[in-house]
């Protein structure tokens, strides 16, 4: 089954990364196809972000995300700017905290930014919190796959923190505020 992923937000928010553990998990770990692009603006840090990932049961043939059924949305802007033109069966999971518009799509807010910094202590998890999400409101990856690809790709020495984030955001995706 064909899912196109598109990841938005600001520069250092982890965007691309997101997309490259995802991609990871699908293509090492749950045995799909997977390809990702990137985007980001001169600004960089605080810049508009945005990254896609493909993944098919299928080759790909087109490595471009035209038309995303999947969204990760941590930013306003990069609300504003990648996710306010969604088809009406989308799923668009975005951090509460951040993203003050909803969606027309159906969506699950995940108070990612707040719950990185108060309860894990660090604030450059919240796009993990938002990958573990992912795992429980979509059928995107599997959990173990995520887990394997979060710890093939974050810094050494950070990989419990990193796992703590994931195992928070699976809760999180399956207690969120949607609709």
């Amino acid at each position: 089954m064909r899912h196109e992923i598109r990841f938005s937000g600001f520069g250092g928010q982890g965007i691309i990364l997101s997309a490259v553990i995802l991609g990871r998990a699908a293509a090492l770990y749950d045995n799909k196809n997977a390809v990702q692009t990137q985007v980001y603006g001169p600004e960089a840090r605080g810049g508009a972000s945005m990254s896609a990932v493909i993944i098919d049961d299928e080759p790909i043939l087109y490595p471009k995300v035209r038309d995303p059924d999947t969204y990760v949305i941590m930013s306003q802007q990069g609300f504003e700017k990648y996710g306010c033109n969604t088809r009406d069966d989308a799923v668009m999971l975005l951090d509460s905290d951040l993203v003050h518009d909803r969606p027309s799509c159906r969506y699950v807010g995940i108070p990612a930014t707040s719950v990185a910094k108060k309860e894990l202590g660090r604030d450059i998890v919240a796009n993990i919190i938002m990958l573990g999400a992912l795992t429980t409101a979509t059928s995107v990856v599997s959990g173990g796959a995520l887990e394997k690809a979060i710890l093939d790709s974050v810094p050494k020495g950070t990989e419990d923190l990193n796992l703590k984030a994931m195992k928070k955001g699976q809760e999180l995706g399956i207690q969120g505020e949607s609709s």
